[in-house]
């Protein structure tokens, strides 16, 4: 985002974290009015934990059994993690 920043020019991110009790975490990143965008929005999460068989299952596709080997009512364990970058520039015409 530094380099985003200097880019601009002018503004400069503000930023909130956040924690996941159950795992993880992430920050999102707004700059807002600069020179060069309108507004930019950076944001990265990550996360895990442990989820219940059912949802492996309703999350996998038909016939392939994922939690195989596991003992019934054992929760399966999940990592997911997101990177989003938004930014538009100010129109110049407006």
């Amino acid at each position: 985002t530094k380099a985003i920043e200097e880019i601009d020019g002018s503004a400069k991110f503000r930023e909130d974290a956040w924690v996941r009790p159950t795992g993880g975490g992430g920050m999102s990143r707004v700059l807002t009015d600069g020179n060069v965008f309108e507004k930019a929005g950076v944001n990265l999460s990550v996360v895990y934990g442990t989820m219940p068989q059912e949802a492996l299952q309703a999350a996998t596709e038909r016939g392939v059994d994922r939690a195989k080997g596991m003992a019934p009512g054992e929760r399966v364990p999940f990592f997911a993690c997101g990177l989003s970058s938004v930014m538009p520039p100010k129109n110049p015409f407006a």
